[in-house]
């Protein structure tokens, strides 16, 4: 899984970016070729519906990634709401969640397993107001049609083999947004938290093995937002945590922090875990798993 800079400022121009060779995203493919990884999340690539974009890069890692998957965030759908109460209307910032444009920062998966397309699940939809326990305040703009979840939440199961009727595993892929940019009212704070609790809900419904691979955009011991949930969320029964305390976002200000992360469920076996160091101006860490399923697990 990877927060990777797979995004540009206006619709398209990743995908010319892409056809150009640009070195920085070669570099990046460069680095997935290297890590070998059979599934591949990413948490920040620019979302085409044709999924055009996607091929283009799959083949600059040229892993043999024969699926792939373009998942629509909510980042860039415009609201007729003034959402920061700048005064100004149509800006990035009075999207659903930030973004210049739809589908800026979406997430993309590739793999080299089969995807259940047919088990797809998406809680992009879910509007905050209506979740339960929900944070949102009356005095919050756009209550009727805030959605709550930022970059994505979706469930994306993955066959385990070719062979017709094989047993699968969930993978669920999202990117939260961020729990700072706001005033003391802390919207974006309450908002990240409630985020983090739909995963909770999600998860609670799950049957058979999961591996959670999302950029929470939360740290359990740094930073703002509700640092306790995060810890809580990775205390989880059903979560193993196989790179506990591990740096993945190098920023100078705020500061190091872990936000992204691979959590695989408890059925799982960990052989090896890394988070890959960070090359030239990269400030997230690519992160790999290896993992193996006991036979008994499976249905």
């Amino acid at each position: 899984m990877w927060h990777a800079p797979l995004t540009r400022d206006g619709p398209g121009v990743l995908l010319r970016d892409l056809l150009k060779q640009d070195a920085a995203l070669v570099a990046v493919a460069d680095a997935l070729s290297d890590a070998d990884a059979d599934v591949i999340v990413l948490t920040r690539f620019d979302y085409d519906a044709s999924g055009t974009t996607l091929r283009a890069f799959a083949d600059l890692v040229d892993g043999g990634h024969t699926y792939m998957l373009s998942l629509w965030s909510n980042a860039g759908i415009p609201t007729s709401y003034d959402m920061d109460s700048d005064g100004r209307l149509g800006e990035a910032e009075d999207a659903q969640a930030f973004g210049r444009f739809p589908g800026q920062e979406a997430l993309a998966v590739l793999s080299r397993l089969p995807l259940d397309l047919n088990g797809l699940q998406s809680f992009n939809d879910v509007l905050w107001r209506d979740f339960p326990g929900t944070l949102m305040t009356d005095a919050d703009t756009g209550r009727d049609d805030q959605r709550l979840s930022s970059g994505g939440h979706w469930v994306v199961p993955v066959f385990l083999s070719s062979d017709a009727g094989s047993a699968s595993v969930s993978l669920l892929v999202g990117h939260a947004g961020p729990p700072v940019f706001d005033g003391p009212e802390d919207r974006n704070g309450r908002r990240n938290r409630d985020e983090l609790r739909l995963w909770e809900a999600i998860i609670a419904d799950l049957d058979g093995p999961f591996v959670f691979m999302a950029n929470t955009n939360l740290d359990p011991d740094r930073g703002d937002g509700y640092r306790d949930a995060m810890a809580a969320f990775l205390a989880l029964e059903r979560l193993a945590d196989p790179l506990p305390r591990q740096i993945t976002a190098h920023w100078q200000k705020p500061g190091p922090m872990r936000v992204s992360y691979v959590l695989p469920s408890s059925e799982f076996g960990i052989r090896t875990a890394r988070v890959w160091p960070v090359r030239g101006d990269e400030q997230h860490s690519l992160i790999t798993v290896d993992l193996t399923l006991p036979d008994t697990t499976l249905p």
